[in-house]
């Protein structure tokens, strides 16, 4: 398990990144040796916030963030959000066997989701604004396979290539419980 530890508007003590390797540790049971651990720290005055991104060759991804006024205490809750959202998914595959390769809890890599563009673009024509662009790959996976994912990074939605059809589709959260599936017609 590879950690990479970024600070925001604070400086990064050797303390606080080992206490946040230590804690992140008790994940490596779950996790493979390949995998990408990505822990962004920030301050800004009594808010300490901390986002861990955990990224896998197989294409998922377990995200979970928290903010508190005690910078330790937003690790050990940020720790304890990930180890409950792996074990969830774990027992989600291992009671449902899906037939497609894309997740298979022994070789969950975590590390696939890429850059984020905090770069503005704005269309010169409509004055439309695009605040943030994100990019990722993605794997062809049933949709049940896209709900795990949604939830494992916490999202209403979650775009996917169907492995059936190969067609770009979207899964999201209904309002009033359930999921929805988007295909194109």
């Amino acid at each position: 398990m590879q950690i990479k530890v970024s600070a925001l508007q604070m400086k990064m003590t050797d303390g606080i990144k080992g206490y946040i390797e230590e804690k992140l540790s008790k994940l490596e049971k779950y996790l493979s040796p390949e995998s990408e651990v990505k822990v962004k720290v920030s301050a800004k005055k009594e808010r300490q916030k901390v986002e861990v991104t955990i990224n896998s060759v197989g294409g998922q991804i377990v995200r979970a963030e928290d903010v508190e006024e005690d910078l330790y205490t937003a690790i050990d809750i940020v720790c304890d959000k990930l180890n409950r959202q792996i074990v969830k998914f774990k027992n989600k595959i291992r009671d449902k066997q899906f037939n497609g390769e894309s997740i298979r809890y022994e070789n969950l890599d975590f590390s696939n989701e890429s850059e984020d563009y905090d770069k503005d673009y704005e269309d010169q024509e409509n004055n439309i604004v695009i605040e943030r662009r994100k990019k990722f790959d993605m794997k062809p996976m049933s949709p049940e396979e896209a709900i795990l994912q949604m939830e494992l990074v916490g999202h209403n939605f979650y775009l996917f290539t169907n492995q059936d059809t190969f067609e770009i589709n979207v899964v999201y959260k209904r309002k009033y419980n359930g999921y929805g599936l988007i295909e194109q017609e």
